[in-house]
């Protein structure tokens, strides 16, 4: 019975791990993702404290266009060892930091970075989304989790100067 058990426990950890895997390769991993810092909203005894953290992701089509995603970390046992659920609480706000110059192929919409919000079922999306009669860049983060039948969202934009000829 013991060894049952042994095999039921290591499938399951197996079946876990490809399905840990096969989200891993499936999300975006486009832009650059960079932690710029943390701060503690929640004491804890055991594991971490819960926890804002600030992430920056660079467009990775659009040079000069970096967005700074702010999202709440849960801690404790379960968030030091990966497997809580974080809230679907978060910010967004995107900055041109020189001149911002669109390539002539960029998608008109498409997914450019990922926060994980749990091991497998709930990530944040930062899509991109090209405005031509405004000349602007949008940004949304949204919850992959729905709640209560619509996801949590944050949206940002950034001015693109008219491009010549246009």
């Amino acid at each position: 019975m013991r060894g049952f058990l042994y095999r039921a426990l290591a499938v399951l950890l197996a079946i876990l791990v490809l399905i840990g895997l096969f989200f891993w390769l499936v999300m975006p991993h486009g832009g650059a993702r960079h932690q710029i810092g943390a701060v503690s909203t929640n004491f804890r005894w055991f594991g971490p404290n819960d926890k804002v953290v600030v992430e920056r992701f660079d467009d990775p089509k659009i040079p000069n266009i970096s967005c700074y995603a702010a999202s709440a970390q849960t801690g404790g046992i379960a968030g030091g060892v990966g497997l809580a659920s974080d809230p679907s609480e978060f910010s967004l706000n995107c900055i041109a930091h020189g001149p911002v110059n669109l390539p002539a192929d960029l998608p008109r919409q498409e997914q450019i970075g990922a926060i994980s919000a749990s091991l497998i079922f709930k990530h944040f999306i930062l899509t991109r989304i090209l405005d031509d009669k405004k000349d602007a860049v949008i940004y949304v983060l949204t919850s992959t989790k729905v709640l209560k039948g619509s996801p949590a969202n944050a949206v940002s934009a950034v001015a693109v100067q008219a491009q010549p000829g246009a």
